[in-house]
């Protein structure tokens, strides 16, 4: 009769533990939804990879803020990519072994190029930020971007360089540590420049690094007496340049790409690059409800401007969130937003084709009292 006694005390204890664990598990927090963001943070590119994983972080927080996705916290996993290739795939694998939901970035178009198979191989979907080569434009994988290639911006850089700016003759300079994005702008800037009648008179090449000789480049893109030069680098380079420049010639067009136009470029260039042309999508004096509030917000929490990588980083997690918010079972993340094609951005709607390549309205600007002015 003890022993039958112990046994039911046993029993009952036993069941009082099952019953705590069911009530703490319940109580238990679920698994946080797992976003992954690649860009690179450190080196000469770093003002690029810092602004789109701030960005991506105000998304997240915000989101968090408001409760998740179906009741589920998001985490942002950051990877610095180093704007090396090999890191890149390295990190991209990390990523995709902790089973995130998606990545954001990178943020170059040699790091795109390096990483694309990778998340075609496991189908994670892949929304760049900035990375705008055509080089992967039309094709049916799991890269998806919030920007148009860069067919755009060269082409309308071209034709405004020619019918406004007067120049006939071009010197190009190009970093060839991210020539999937280098090459083919500079390609299609040459088939519109050379169609309205100006001409390439020189293409020099570099590859970016702390032991660029920049006098010398500079000697070499003068060479050829251009009366405009065109370098299509990270705003770092850009501006040093520039300023090597302009101590040989204070009055010759300078035309930069749209990956120069970042902060950096201002802070860096100073006097040297007034005056400087550069076609992009962001219009820094937007006065839209959703910019302000954005900006605002974006300031107020990393103490710094968002630049277009603030925006983009935003705008790039932002796609991934709604998409979660909206897939249901049975649904990969590029059905959804293949399915939807229309996400609201900070600035500007982002419009996805059927191969996940979205449009932006671009336009020229210039730098002017250090700051970036609208043209057109």
């Amino acid at each position: 009769m003890e022993q039958k006694t112990l046994f039911v005390r046993a029993i009952s204890q036993f069941s009082a533990v099952i019953a705590t664990a069911a009530v703490l598990a319940g109580c238990t927090p679920p698994e946080p939804v797992r976003l992954g963001f690649l860009g690179g943070i450190s080196g000469r590119v770093a003002d690029l990879g810092i602004g789109g994983r701030n960005g991506a972080q105000l998304a997240v927080e915000l989101r968090n803020a408001a409760g998740g996705i179906h009741g589920r916290q998001i985490e942002l996993l950051v990877e610095d990519d180093q704007q090396n290739p090999e890191l890149a795939q390295q990190a991209v694998a990390r990523l995709i072994h902790l089973k995130v939901d998606a990545i954001v970035g990178p943020m170059t178009s040699a790091m795109a190029m390096a990483t694309v198979p990778l998340v075609n191989r496991s189908q994670t979907l892949m929304v760049s930020p900035t990375a705008t080569t055509p080089l992967l434009a039309g094709l049916d994988d799991h890269f998806f971007r919030v920007l148009a290639a860069t067919t755009e911006y060269a082409q309308k850089s071209a034709n405004y360089h020619f019918a406004t700016q007067g120049s006939r003759r071009i010197a190009a300079l190009i970093d060839l540590r991210n020539q999937s994005y280098s090459k083919t702008w500079l390609q299609d800037y040459r088939t519109a420049f050379e169609a309205a009648g100006g001409v390439i008179s020189d293409t020099v090449s570099f590859s970016s690094g702390e032991d660029t000789q920049f006098s010398v480049l500079t000697e070499r893109l003068l060479h050829s007496q251009p009366d405009g030069v065109l370098i299509v680098a990270n705003s770092v380079d850009t501006a040093l340049l520039a300023q090597q420049i302009r101590k040989r010639d204070a009055k010759i067009n300078m035309y930069t790409a749209e990956w120069a136009a970042t902060e950096r470029l201002l802070e860096l260039g100073g006097k040297a690059v007034e005056g400087m042309v550069i076609a992009q999508f962001l219009d820094r004096a937007s006065q839209q409800p959703s910019y302000l509030a954005f900006h605002k917000t974006y300031v107020e929490r990393f103490q710094q401007q968002p630049g277009f990588a603030g925006l983009t980083g935003f705008d790039a997690a932002n796609v991934v969130l709604d998409a979660l918010a909206a897939r249901t079972d049975g649904q990969t993340l590029k059905q959804v937003v293949l399915a939807r094609q229309k996400f609201a951005g900070a600035q500007s709607t982002i419009l996805f084709d059927a191969s996940g390549d979205a449009k932006r309205d671009a336009f020229m600007t210039t730098i002017r009292d250090g700051a970036f002015v609208r043209l057109q």
